[in-house]
């Protein structure tokens, strides 16, 4: 049975047992700002088993992606060592939310290892927690497991908790047995950390609340959490003892090994270790580039970073010195792209990122490993690797730190962590160190109770920018008031708004609320801290405002204007760019406002002008098509087939708004313009990197555009005024100035030489002896320091022998250069002489024996420096 029909077969099991089928969250958890990736199958329905959320249906079966290399949640070190850690994982699920419990989800978890997927029923044992003997009797009863199949264990292990307080309850978990030739013993024993039983199931049931005191109270809801891993449920039923041993790995170990010219079958531990590491990491790297991850320095992208840096470093051991992982790419997605189209969608910008991070690391990992190298070769096994250099890899060479405690390790060597993280704070550290979380912000409770209380706010802006409502609710500093006086800044909540809440990228709307009593509430934002709850923020002008008050609602129309014009522009740019560049072309993020839109897309490379006049023609001449948007409401399968462009990781409902600007179609629960023509005009104002294989557009829109072009028009005429030439002509004047500049810079040169020939004799003159040494020093004024390195060398040539230094004075500083004629060297250092003058002038310098230079910030202080340079002389030949 191959891994995807144990996916399929689990999937259906569930569905015929009235489970709602949710596809695979993304690997960027939306609502859990603790989580730098998914890393398990519950993380999507965190706010049901919190009962901050309700939705439709109550129970679902998914198969979650996840990835655990960060964090708390980190295997990375272990990946590739032992049988069953990896990086990248499927979790299999599926939950109850207040419907069926342990009756119902005991029975079922058995009867799909043992019918579904055939697993002899004398090879598995359960686990349950210690105290929960209704699990235990179903599995003894219902099931009718013997005695000594059911173990019973009193630790945490088989005891489930979502955080210090909340939601919590036993586990209960099935156990596959490989039989006595593997080495280990059951759940619960000494030796149960072997590998000869594995779980292959896990089933938490949340049945309790537990309080800051620890005091466990009933849910009246209690739920159920199934995680068992795919990776493994595919060994089991494979009859292998190692998950890279199964169809979802060896094709990818056999791929990687190709490219080293290796048989898979010839090649020893080590080496079976490093094509492991390469398949896991190689997974890991696909989906979280697909999901829109990209190497960086700091959060999500850094641990990706991490994980393609490792794997680029096995294939280095493996004799790999060129660039390898982006051409393993067609392997993953040939293994997983059926299940996961996002990786068939993605898969040009997964290669051309990978390629792009291999090349940047080839051109310092050559150099790191030497670095590396000369610091271990001192060690034996037991020491310490020194903090500055785990630093200075890190820094310098792109070494993240668990790599070089990777290679560290294979020779019995430590780091030393506690200097690493010395250097790194001396240096203010990277932003990752300093990572707290990130995804959507975590909703207020209090909005959960408003919610509760008041219900959802209707959204009437779709079709007026005014409407009549009643306020539900007023909230000053985060606590909610019965009443706002004048001059207060608040939030208000009404029930029926034709405010947008900033969403999808569109700024919320600004307007006013008044009452007719006189109130006036100036509304300078609105947003949506729940799907469903719109919160209007602002500051009440005049008069008071009370709960249960009428309003008069008011949008901003100018405004709203404006943002519709820059959002229905921003659709017809996206085409236009896939249009133009390609089908890779993805939404990596966008702001529309009402002075400007800024969209950002994945692309590997600047925009030529010539493409961005392409790309911004295609944008205006659908605008001067005029055609009339539509929008229709559907479900997000039936958008997705008629062709509409949905962001890869946004949350849809089972309902949603597609909107038609001519060839352009999207899922969007925006704004926009009633025809095409209605924008205007685009005009592209800037074109840029925001990160790698990300660019960003910005644009501006119908009036916003127009000033645009008048300032530049304007501009333009002050150009043509100043340079006395008509604003056609700006071009050819602007050639001629600096044809002109470039002819007197010519005869500046001239003029500067002869001046320095002339300044040259003059200091030749001066030129005295100490202790049997020609020496000149000399203070100069109105010298360009950028001129002192030829006058210098015009010196020593004319001297012969000698030693030279020359200081100069400008703007409160001193640059500083000295020469040393070759034959002297051995007795006068320059670099020497720069360091002792320019201390005496508040500053440092330093370089060769014959030439140094430095400087100093005390002008005043150059007189006395420079009159100590002869007895220095003495001092060093020793008179």
């Amino acid at each position: 049975m191959t891994g995807n029909e144990i996916r399929k077969r689990f999937v259906t099991f569930f569905q015929e047992r009235d489970h709602r089928h949710l596809p695979s969250a993304s690997l960027i958890p939306g609502n859990d700002p603790t989580l730098l990736f998914t890393n398990a199958g519950m993380v999507p329905f965190k706010s049901l088993f919190l009962g901050e959320e309700r939705r439709d249906y109550r129970r679902a079966v998914t198969v979650q992606k996840c990835v655990r290399a960060g964090g708390k949640h980190n295997d990375l070190e272990n990946v590739g060592r032992t049988a069953r850690h990896h990086t990248f994982f499927e979790m299999l699920g599926n939950f109850s939310f207040g419907d069926y419990f342990k009756t119902g989800a005991i029975p079922m978890a058995w009867e799909f290892v043992t019918r579904e997927l055939g697993l002899p029923p004398e090879r598995l044992l359960v686990t349950v927690y210690a105290e929960d003997d209704e699990a235990y009797d179903i599995w003894r009863q219902t099931v009718g497991l013997p005695a000594e199949k059911v173990i019973r264990i009193p630790t945490s292990d088989n005891f489930w908790s979502m955080g210090e307080t909340g939601p919590c309850g036993p586990c209960s978990e099935i156990f596959y047995d490989y039989g006595p030739e593997i080495p280990g013993g059951p759940p619960g024993s000494e030796n149960q950390d072997g590998d000869r039983f594995v779980e292959i199931w896990n089933l938490v049931f949340m049945q309790y609340d537990r309080d800051a005191a620890g005091n466990l109270a009933p849910l009246p809801n209690p739920c159920i959490d199934t995680g068992a891993g795919l990776e493994r449920m595919a060994a089991v039923v494979q009859g292998k003892t190692s998950n890279f041993d199964t169809d979802f790995f060896q094709p990818l170990i056999r791929a990687a090994a190709r490219q080293c010219g290796l048989r898979f079958e010839d090649c020893d531990e080590s080496r079976r270790v490093s094509l492991r590491v390469i398949a896991d990491h190689l997974r890991a790297t696909g989906f979280l580039i697909a999901d829109g991850v990209l190497p960086s320095n700091e959060g999500r992208g850094y641990v990706l970073r991490r994980i393609m840096r490792r794997a680029m470093r096995h294939g280095r051991l493996l004799g790999l010195e060129r660039p390898f992982m982006h051409e393993l790419v067609e392997s993953l997605v040939s293994t997983m792209g059926e299940t996961y189209p996002e990786l068939i969608g993605q898969q040009e910008t997964v290669v051309r990122v990978v390629e792009n991070e291999e090349r940047r690391f080839a051109t310092t990992l050559g150099s790191g490993l030497k670095l590396l190298e000369e610091a271990l070769a001192g060690l034996q096994p037991g020491a310490v690797l020194d903090g500055k250099a785990v630093f200075t890899l890190y820094d310098t060479y792109g070494f993240p730190v668990d790599l070089t405690a990777d290679i560290a390790r294979d020779r019995g060597i430590a780091l030393d962590q506690e200097g690493f993280e010395r250097h790194m704070a001396e240096q203010k550290a990277r932003a990752r160190a300093a990572w707290v979380g990130s995804g959507e912000e975590r909703v207020a409770g209090l909005y959960h109770e408003m919610r509760e209380a008041c219900g959802a706010t209707e959204f009437l802006g779709y079709g007026t920018e005014t409407a009549q409502g009643v306020v539900q609710a007023l909230v000053v500093d985060g606590v909610r008031v019965s009443r706002l006086e004048a001059g207060t800044e608040g939030r208000v909540i009404v029930n029926q708004t034709p405010f947008y809440g900033e969403s999808g990228g569109q700024v919320g709307d600004s307007g006013t609320l008044t009452t007719p009593t006189g109130a006036v509430f100036r509304v300078g934002d609105c947003q949506k801290p729940l799907a469903d709850l719109f919160v209007h923020h602002g500051r009440l002008e005049q008069g008071f405002l009370a709960e249960g008050d009428p309003v008069i609602l008011v949008v901003d129309p100018v405004r709203r204007g404006r943002i519709r014009m820059h959002h229905s522009a921003t659709h017809l740019l996206h085409r236009a760019l896939r249009l133009t560049l390609g089908e890779h072309i993805k939404q990596a993020g966008s702001l529309v406002g009402p002075e400007r839109l800024r969209f950002d897309f994945s692309h590997f490379q600047a925009l030529t002008p010539e493409e961005l006049e392409r790309v911004e023609g295609a944008v205006n001449q659908a605008i001067w098509a005029n055609v009339v948007q539509q929008t229709r409401v559907m479900t997000p399968d039936e958008a997705v087939a008629e062709g509409a462009m949905a962001l890869f990781g946004e949350k849809y409902g089972e309902a949603v708004r597609v909107v038609r600007i001519g060839d352009s179609m999207e899922l969007c629960g925006g704004t926009h313009v009633a025809r095409s023509g209605d924008i205007g005009l685009l005009r592209i104002v800037a074109e840029g990197a925001v990160a790698a294989g990300v660019r960003r557009i910005e644009g501006v829109c119908g009036p916003v555009a127009r000033e645009s072009y008048q300032r530049d028009g304007q501009t333009l005429k002050r150009a043509a005024g100043l340079l006395r030439i008509a604003p056609g002509q700006v071009v050819e004047g602007i050639e001629r100035l600096l044809n002109r500049q470039k002819e007197l810079e010519k005869e500046l040169g001239k003029a500067r030489s002869a001046m320095s020939g002339n300044l040259v004799d003059d200091l030749l003159a001066r030129v005295r002896e100490v202790v049997g040494i020609p020496l000149l020093v000399e203070r100069l004024e109105g010298v360009e320091s950028k001129g002192l390195r030829e006058l210098l060398d015009r010196l020593k040539d004319r001297m012969g022998s000698g030693v030279v230094l020359l200081g100069v004075p400008a703007e409160g500083r001193v640059s500083l250069i000295a020469g040393v004629t070759q034959d002297l060297t051995g007795r006068v250092k320059a670099g020497d002489l720069i360091r002792f003058v320019s201390s005496r002038v508040g500053g440092k310098g330093g370089g060769r024996s014959d030439m140094a230079q430095g400087g100093g910030t005390r002008p005043e202080a150059l007189n006395d420096a420079l009159n100590a340079v002869p007895a220095w002389i003495r001092d060093q030949v020793g008179h």
